[in-house]
């Protein structure tokens, strides 16, 4: 029975996809049709076998549109469409003849492995047991956790002990180190901070709080290093500064200039007691000015310091300098108000202005109860304001006090 018209192309397409045997393969061992057999090579070009097979089957795709379109069909007009077939294929006994056998002289085993025709082609249980995706990166995110396994860059940085859930929290930190390159950007910042004499130790909590680092020019960070140097900061102080302050190195030269300038005109003090001051508190150097300035007004105005006072207490204890106003004034107000020690007792001591408050009241009032307290160094029984402050609750009870922890740990129930 003759196929349709709609039939015969989705014939020739289920023809196609079956077949599991490459178009040079075929070459090696069938007749085209329409062409006589040959052993040896062709002096004609060569058409592929696809193209010959088209051919034919366009042909029939065609004579039989003519069938179903026509009106009427003629015996003459069949004999001539079987002898154009007859003329385009070999006889059945001819092709039996001169095909080979699949088992004689086509082996299995010589065939190309073939790709699958479509993503849809149904597999087994094991093939898709054996494939793996991974998980598409997210366009957007709130946690650098999800980018950690495609980056090198964070991993590393892990291993290094940076704490990225606090870097995340600044997104413009989080999109930097997403888009750096470990041996290109951050690689050679590590071996100028090694060098500078950050331990291996300290990189990771450096590099969480000054994550900026990585975009500052390496000639940049060596130049303000040289700087520091030409003012005589030995390397040690530079390590030691770094350290403690962080962002230093974010800060050109010039800020940094202008800065030693400041504390060295304001202060009145000379260049090594400047250098020194700024070693032990760097961040001198990185913070605002403004709670500096406000703090030298207090000393002058409100608490009555001279000025040659002051420059003793700031460089023997550089954190007054950033106190709090407000808890300045209330140490100061009950040190000397309340256990009436005089300014210059307080010059010697300014430590005071560090230690917590409630610990000096609670102290100072134990030993009331007990009647020594006793702060004039030219008196008997004389109790040192640094011990005061400075020492723990077992040596205060024994050695001030002369009283029992117990008895202490009553008396601050009592208040």
């Amino acid at each position: 029975m003759a196929l349709s018209a709609q039939q015969i192309p989705r014939w020739f397409n289920s023809i196609k996809r079956s077949s599991l045997i490459t178009a040079a393969q075929l070459r090696n061992h069938f007749q085209r049709p329409g062409q006589t057999w040959l052993h040896g090579l062709s002096a004609q070009p060569q058409v592929s076998s696809d193209n010959c097979f088209l051919q034919w089957g366009f042909k029939i795709y065609r004579t039989s549109s003519k069938w179903n379109n026509s009106s009427q069909f003629t015996k003459s007009s069949g004999q001539e469409i079987n002898s154009a077939q007859s003329t385009m294929l070999p006889s059945m006994n001819e092709q039996s003849q001169e095909i080979p056998t699949f088992d004689s002289e086509l082996s299995l085993e010589g065939l190309d492995d073939v790709p699958p025709f479509s993503p849809l082609q149904p597999i087994s249980e094991q093939e898709a047991v054996r494939i793996i995706a991974d998980p598409p990166l997210p366009p957007d995110s709130f946690t650098l956790r999800d980018y950690v396994d495609h980056s090198e860059t964070l991993q590393k940085l892990v291993l290094l002990g940076v704490d990225l859930s606090k870097i995340e929290k600044h997104p413009e930190a989080a999109n930097l180190l997403l888009r750096l390159d470990f041996e290109k950007d951050i690689n050679q910042v590590l071996l100028f901070l090694k060098d500078l004499g950050i331990e291996d130790s300290q990189l990771g909590a450096f590099l969480t709080k000054n994550y900026a680092i990585f975009s500052e020019d390496l000639e940049n960070l060596k130049t303000r290093v040289a700087y520091l140097q030409s003012k005589s900061f030995s390397k040690a102080d530079i390590a030691q500064m770094v350290r403690k302050a962080p962002f230093l190195l974010n800060f050109s030269v010039e800020r940094l200039d202008n800065r030693l300038g400041f504390f060295q005109k304001e202060l009145e003090l000379s260049v090594k007691k400047t250098r020194d001051l700024v070693v032990r508190l760097p961040r001198l150097l990185t913070g605002s000015l403004e709670p500096v300035k406000e703090n030298m007004k207090v000393y002058r105005l409100e608490l009555g310091f001279k000025r040659n006072e002051i420059q003793h207490m700031i460089t023997k204890t550089p954190k007054m300098l950033t106190a709090n106003k407000r808890k300045l004034t209330e140490t100061f107000d009950f040190v000397h108000n309340v256990m009436s020690i005089p300014h210059h007792i307080i010059v010697r001591f300014p430590q005071v202005f560090n230690a917590r408050l409630f610990k000096v009241q609670e102290r100072h009032s134990f030993l009331a109860y007990l009647g020594r307290a006793q702060y004039d160094p030219a008196k008997a029984n004389y109790i040192s304001l640094d011990k005061l402050v400075s020492v723990p609750d077992e040596i205060f009870c024994e050695d001030l006090a002369k009283a029992s922890v117990q008895d202490f740990e009553k008396f601050l129930k009592t208040l």
